[in-house]
């Protein structure tokens, strides 16, 4: 029996989620209920991660959202490795910080488990170099500044779960998965392969989100410098008082603007979202040529499992819940073969 502990922790959350193996894990999209599973706030990260190893536990994962350039999909952490980690993950502080704090707790209640870092954008590195390189000169490009891509794990999952679900062969389905919560974003998959996300270089790029900005025009943010805005507060802005929370000045939760739909900052931060949603829809189906199936999943929308009725005949819709922890625990469980 293999026990494998899977950590996904966020700015403000942690979940936590154990598979027990017997053997090879079953199919991607067949996963199984995990045999523990808690979530929490970050605050309270020390006292549940010490419950979660009250039991042993043979090997952990983590979810990390900015792994150092050149990094393998999954390797095992170390101090070395934190140190890099820690390097790299300045550019997406809101997970990677509390992340790296998960492990330390844990290397301290159990130092003798392994641990492993899982990239959570690994799946987009099938993107080709049209969709990842910027027009900016060659030789940043070559420096590694390029589109990443992010919230792999989940789109990858629900493409495949997406596909069980509709009865399409995911080896030559094309597929569009919309991860939406408190981080946004697309995914254009075809033949079970990322081709292009609207996340770029950090999780910043693309829709709008809870906190972040997402895209806006490069020029708005030297015009902001130029005025003396320095890169800290401009961070700080772009990253944790924008997006819904910015524009509605009122919160950031999905379901308290739609409940406050009939106040106008509320109603237009709604109205961009879902403007900015379509707008990306479309271009990802002009990327496939077409679109077999979406796929929703995450937070903002929840619904039970299933297949929805769709507005057109040959386009299928269908929701899945999030299952990053699975994710996690297949690649732990591939590390230790």
């Amino acid at each position: 029996m293999t026990r494998v502990l899977t950590v996904n922790a966020g700015s403000t959350s942690l979940k936590l989620e154990r598979y027990d193996f017997a053997a090879a894990p079953p199919p991607l999209a067949d996963p199984p209920a995990p045999a523990y599973a808690a979530q929490t706030t970050a605050a309270e990260a020390e006292r549940v991660l010490a419950q979660a190893v009250a039991e042993p536990v043979d090997v952990v994962a983590h979810r990390f959202v900015r792994l150092p350039d050149g990094a393998p999909a999954i390797f095992r952490l170390d101090r070395s490795a934190d140190e890099k980690i820690a390097q790299a993950g300045a550019d997406a502080p809101l997970h990677d910080a509390p992340a790296l704090r998960a492990v330390d707790i844990l290397n301290k209640l159990c130092p003798d488990v392994p641990q492993f870092a899982v990239s959570d954008s690994a799946f987009h590195r099938t993107m080709p170099p049209a969709a990842t390189t910027y027009a900016i000169p060659a030789e940043l490009t070559r420096q590694g500044l390029r589109r990443l891509g992010y919230h792999g794990l989940s789109h990858e999952y629900a493409a495949h779960r997406g596909c069980t679900l509709a009865g399409l062969d995911i080896k030559s389905a094309r597929v569009v998965t919309a991860h939406l919560g408190g981080g946004s974003s697309l995914c254009a998959v075809r033949g079970g392969a990322s081709v292009d996300t609207t996340m770029g270089y950090t999780p910043l790029e693309g829709l709008p989100m809870a906190t972040r900005s997402g895209s806006v025009d490069p020029g708005l943010l030297i015009h902001l410098l130029r005025a003396g805005t320095s890169v800290g507060a401009l961070e700080e802005m772009l990253e944790r008082r924008s997006g819904l929370l910015g524009m509605s000045a009122l919160s950031e939760d999905v379901r308290v603007l739609l409940a406050a739909s009939d106040n106008p900052a509320a109603r237009l931060a709604l109205d961009v979202l879902g403007w900015r949603l379509r707008a990306s829809l479309g271009a990802l189906a002009a990327v496939l040529g077409g679109v077999d199936l979406i796929v929703f999943t995450g937070g903002i929308g929840k619904a039970t499992e299933g297949r929805i009725e769709s507005d057109t005949s040959t386009v299928a819709v269908c929701v899945v819940t999030a299952r990053e922890g699975w994710q996690l625990a297949r690649a732990a469980l591939s590390a230790l073969a």
